[in-house]
């Protein structure tokens, strides 16, 4: 393999790794029960009207997400 090509095949190895996590989470997301339903989560019930955004649930997976990257970064030294 050519030098200049390394760089690519890094990143589309870390690219498939991400799908393969989502992919994952997508899967097993009805098993995780408190995802979504976490206290701040905004939930507002009318009678013609619903309204509902994840908050503390967002919170989570950003945090999540961003000690993946973190970690990924760092090995991928």
């Amino acid at each position: 393999m050519s030098p200049e090509l390394q760089p690519l095949g890094r990143s589309l190895i870390i690219f498939g790794v991400i799908l393969v996590v989502v992919g994952s989470v997508l899967l097993l997301g009805q098993k995780l029960p408190w995802l979504g339903r976490l206290p701040g989560d905004i939930a507002i019930r009318r009678e013609h009207f619903s309204f509902y955004f994840p908050l503390a649930s967002c919170i989570v997976l950003s945090v999540i997400l961003s000690l993946i990257a973190w970690l990924i970064s760092r090995f991928h030294r």
